[in-house]
């Protein structure tokens, strides 16, 4: 399983963009095998993954994840062509929907028939990622284009937040795998991971990526890191798509999937992981300094060694 990190959701202070592009690159120089960058109400993602990517030399660099219905699918394709050209071919595009009371209450717009307008977006999308001209007429789309990035490598793998069945399917028919946030062990192995295998399979797709994202504590006081992540990650239980994750899962909250407790007990947590047929894992680390220090200083390690316990 391949360690990532996520550079803009870590606990402390918020950076400046300066102080961004440094820790990326920073993460580039301690052997991650991705960093991701979560595009909420700060910075452009594509714009800081591009300029960090002259000073992070060998690693990929993902979205985790640009909302699709800001941008139109051109504009998509456009920006992620140039930023694939700008990081020498290293980007991992993840895109999702967001979430109803974002896209509506937030934004404005129509968030009917989410998965009907991903599946017309990614029509459009995927063909320009490939260099190839697109005419497409949808209910939502109709587009005529092509696009030219001179110097740009291949396509850059896209990825989607897919959790619900029909989105899995989706994602294993047109993509090359899933992110997701909120996803405990028990639903990624009997859930997220056969949907999404199967689908890849009936496609004749590559075998599937499967992201994995969750808040991270290296701690020898569980219970007080589990309050924090109770108060700190509280509104990712009250959205939909999330909340129907942890209702599979079994549990009440975000703070029961968090990874919480001793060097050991993280390790034999990511194995489980591991085994239920994530590829990828990539934590928001969170807690005091201390306990910072320990869980980059363990991912450091398990991104070098690759060494899990055994579950």
């Amino acid at each position: 399983m391949r360690i990532g990190i996520i550079a803009n959701l870590s606990g402390g202070d918020t950076p400046s963009l300066d102080t961004l592009i440094e820790q990326i690159a920073t993460r580039a120089r301690e052997r991650f095998a991705t960093v991701w960058m979560a595009h909420i109400r700060g910075e452009d993602t594509l714009i800081t993954l591009a300029l960090a990517g002259r000073s992070a030399p060998d690693v990929e660099l993902g979205t985790a994840v640009i909302p699709i219905y800001t941008r139109h699918p051109l504009l998509m394709a456009q920006q992620a062509l140039t930023t694939q050209a700008a990081v020498g071919g290293r980007l991992a595009l993840g895109l999702g929907l967001s979430h109803k009371p974002v896209v509506e209450d937030s934004w404005g717009l129509s968030f009917e028939r989410p998965v009907e307008y991903m599946q017309e977006y990614l029509a459009v999308l995927m063909p320009l990622l490939r260099g190839e001209a697109v005419n497409f007429s949808g209910q939502h789309f109709k587009v005529n284009a092509e696009l030219s990035v001179p110097g740009s490598p291949p396509a850059p793998p896209v990825l989607l937040a897919a959790l619900g069945t029909r989105m899995l399917r989706l994602c294993g028919q047109q993509t090359d795998g899933t992110i997701t946030w909120m996803v405990g062990p028990r639903t990624l192995g009997s859930h997220i991971a056969p949907i999404l295998h199967a689908a890849a399979s009936e496609a004749g797709r590559p075998s599937p990526r499967i992201v994995v994202g969750l808040p991270m504590c290296v701690t020898d006081d569980v219970d007080a890191a589990r309050a924090r992540a109770a108060r700190n990650f509280a509104r990712y239980g009250t959205l939909p798509s999330y909340r129907a994750m942890l209702d599979r899962e079994g549990v009440d909250g975000p703070d029961e999937v968090a990874v919480i407790g001793s060097e050991d007990a993280v390790r034999e947590r990511l194995a489980a992981f591991e085994s239920a047929g994530a590829t990828d894992f990539y934590p928001s680390v969170f807690g005091s300094s201390d306990e910072r220090t320990r869980a980059y200083g363990l991912l450091r390690s398990v991104a070098s060694d690759g060494r899990l316990a055994a579950v």
